[in-house]
């Protein structure tokens, strides 16, 4: 299971490949805007000299944001960069980097709407489908997220763990495509406010997705639906609280 989403964003993990930093900055600076919509990117020599790569890698990594909507090639005129609405918010890069140019609440609502559509059907397809093995790894999974010791990464990959298993156990194979979707929404609420600084907290996070595996474990198709609807509505709520705390705090004076 990919973790890469949840570790850049929260951890700053990122990769170090030729290929990647081209891929990441140019990714970066569109989703910012330093690239309008229907703009030309700089030609092929300017970008191969200021990245200090070679014309090759540079065509692999413009290839690569090519494949998630962002930009398209046209002869005799130039990179274009295309509409937002074309871009692929399914895929986990794009996502990242507009963690990384800085998401508001209306987006991170969004991510929750999508969560909200998928999840609490895949909880229910898991209690009709899921195997006796794969309700005991969920219940694992679930326990070990009220470990006192978890920081706000560890706590956020837990989750994910969690979450993406009840995908898999759901049965249905189109279900696997929202992973970077669950992983960017968990990676927006723990940023925000994670539960990890707070023991009591920590317990509440495990005993709602222990209810949620209980429900499955019992074939209980509405109650799983409404265990997991629970969670992602108590995540988004923490979201809600957090932006209002930030948006209140008083100033600091110099």
């Amino acid at each position: 299971m990919r973790q890469g989403l949840l570790e850049t964003v929260i951890g700053g993990v990122r990769s170090r490949t030729s290929h990647s930093q081209v891929v990441n900055e140019l990714g970066r600076s569109i989703v910012g805007g330093d690239y309008p919509e229907g703009g030309l990117l700089p030609g092929d020599g300017e970008l191969a000299a200021r990245f200090r790569v070679s014309r090759t890698v540079l065509r692999e990594a413009m290839k690569t944001l090519a494949a998630k909507g962002m930009i398209v090639a046209r002869a005799r005129i130039g990179t274009r960069v295309r509409r937002r609405d074309d871009w692929n918010l399914f895929d986990a890069d794009v996502l990242t980097w507009y963690f990384d140019c800085g998401v508001d609440e209306r987006f991170l609502y969004h991510l929750s709407d999508v969560r909200l559509a998928f999840e609490p059907h895949a909880a229910a397809l898991a209690a009709r489908h899921a195997s006796e093995g794969e309700i005991a790894g969920m219940m694992r999974l679930a326990v070990a997220m009220g470990d006192p010791a978890h920081t706000a990464e560890t706590l956020a990959i837990a989750d994910l763990k969690f979450h993406i298993a009840v995908i898999e156990a759901c049965g249905n194979p189109f279900m696997r495509t929202i992973g970077s979707l669950i992983e960017a929404g968990l990676a927006g609420v723990f940023k925000l406010s994670s539960p990890a600084a707070d023991r009591a907290k920590i317990d509440e996070v495990a005993r709602n997705h222990i209810r949620i595996v209980e429900a499955i474990r019992l074939r209980d198709e509405a109650g799983a639906r409404e265990a997991m609807e629970n969670v992602i509505r108590l995540g988004r709520d923490r979201v809600r609280g957090a932006i209002v705390d930030t948006a209140t705090r008083p100033v600091e004076a110099p």
